[in-house]
């Protein structure tokens, strides 16, 4: 299939490391002309060296922290200045901490309020008057199917991604007739840094090791294991690509089925 992505200009935040690096790849992949981004300088580099080594194409980096009200406008305008104008936007940025709700103070709330929502809102807002331009205009929020199905000791994430998913869907309603869709992935346990961290958590927590706490959760998925960070990639491509044009407003769980509902 020919997802008419040559070409095309996006914005990958959070995109040293996991999710945010292998979506990335898969649009380097692509013929995608990319932007991404990392509140680490030295791990942007490294993601910028490795994705332009393997695909052969120019990457841009940029560095900041989305969790700074004054970043992600930067961010977006360093990104439309390189690349001419932006056609696609993934809103990736790394979750919260894991524990208990007592064990949060307001000032934490409100960090992760920054980093898991409001990012998304400041992205957003930034690049519309680029996408507005865009004959292919496409938003993918990354947040986790936790919006669905809780998960222990995730507090933080399992509110406050809620508000992201929502809205997607809100602006999905809103900006359509502007022609710009948005979409959400909803990604289950995958193999990430992320996850190997939160993982330790429980270890720490259970008096086990990082690797049964792993082949615990694997045994949630149908499938019995955990994710690949290019399967998840390999939707969200598609998800940005004007091969799915037709296709807003969906909130796409890539889990193995650890989702347990219908809807």
């Amino acid at each position: 299939m020919d997802l008419k992505l040559d070409g095309k200009r996006a914005l990958v935040t959070g995109a040293s490391r996991g999710l945010g690096f292998a979506t990335a790849r898969g649009l380097a992949h692509e013929g995608v002309r990319l932007a991404i981004n990392s509140r680490s300088q030295a791990k942007i580099n490294q993601a910028v060296e490795s994705l332009s080594l393997e695909t052969g194409r120019p990457v841009i980096g940029l560095t900041g922290d989305l969790s700074n009200p004054d970043v992600p406008a930067q961010i977006v305008a360093q990104a439309a200045e390189a690349l001419g104008g932006l056609d696609i936007l993934v809103t990736n940025a790394g979750g919260p901490p894991a524990g208990a709700f007592d064990s949060f103070d307001e000032a934490a709330w409100q960090k992760a309020i920054d980093l898991s929502l409001l990012s998304h809102v400041r992205l957003i807002r930034a690049a519309l008057p680029h996408l507005k331009k865009s004959a292919a205009a496409s938003v993918l929020t990354v947040t986790s199917y936790s919006v669905k199905q809780p998960i222990p000791n995730l507090v933080l994430s399992n509110s406050i991604r809620a508000a992201t998913v929502g809205l997607t869907k809100s602006l999905a309603l809103e900006l359509g007739p502007a022609g710009i869709r948005f979409n959400s992935i909803l990604p289950g346990w995958t193999e990430t840094e992320r996850v190997t961290e939160l993982m330790s958590f429980r270890a720490k927590q259970n008096g086990t090791t990082i690797e049964e706490e792993i082949a615990k959760q694997s045994k949630d998925s149908p499938l019995g294991r955990m994710g690949r960070p290019e399967e998840f990639a390999n939707a969200a491509v598609f998800l940005v690509s004007p091969a799915a044009g037709y296709i807003t407003g969906v909130m796409l769980t890539v889990d193995g089925g650890m989702y347990k509902g219908t809807l």
